[in-house]
């Protein structure tokens, strides 16, 4: 069975984590902007790096990279057939 690496479960996790991340970030940036502080911590842009750096490696890449090289061949012919027609 074909599953797509976008509906796959290491896939659907690491968006869960990254959407409980962004609130996590959200909830720090309000948190700041009550406390009137104007500067920008650097631990938010630190966490978010990090957890990003995590969830690379659960992405299905082979899949992905895959499913890219056959849109670009599609594309490539697709242009290759237009310049054919559009040359006649």
């Amino acid at each position: 069975m074909f599953m797509s690496p976008i509906t796959s479960p290491a896939t659907v996790g690491c968006l869960a984590l990254v959407a409980l991340s962004g609130a996590a970030g959200a909830f720090q940036m309000i948190r700041l902007r009550r406390s009137r502080h104007t500067v920008f911590d650097g631990g938010i842009l630190l966490s978010l790096g990090l957890l990003i750096a995590a969830a690379m490696p659960l992405l299905p890449w082979d899949e992905m990279v895959e499913m890219a090289l056959d849109q670009t061949v599609a594309v490539l012919r697709f242009l290759e057939v237009a310049f054919v027609v559009l040359t006649l």
